[in-house]
């Protein structure tokens, strides 16, 4: 029976050569996707840990059922305001980070 090696390598290496490298536009644009990914999933499990339906949160922010399902799933790209209304409706705490240049800015 042979016994094979396997190489552990981490998940930078595999993203950097699966992906592409940071600053390429394909790496920036999986990183935008996974981001918007993040988001959705945080909007769904504080809605759901509320035990609200996605009607009851659309009514609470103003918004149709459809809106906040295409937030959960990511198939729009939502304004900015509407996502704060969310959290905001969801008595949930948001922190952006904003980088420029070599400055990093936190807004909470």
């Amino acid at each position: 029976m042979s016994t094979k090696k396997l190489k552990t390598v981490s998940l930078d290496t595999m993203i950097d050569k699966h992906v592409g490298k940071v600053g390429t536009k394909r790496r920036d644009a999986f990183e935008y996707e996974l981001k918007l990914e993040l988001l959705g999933s945080a909007i769904k499990e504080a809605r759901t840990h509320q035990n609200l339906t996605q009607e009851q949160l659309g009514q609470m922010v103003g918004v149709q059922k459809a809106q906040i399902s295409k937030l959960e799933n990511n198939f729009t790209n939502a304004r900015f305001d509407t996502v704060i209304k969310v959290f905001n409706a969801l008595n949930a705490k948001v922190n952006f980070k904003v980088e420029l240049s070599k400055q990093k800015l936190s807004i909470a």
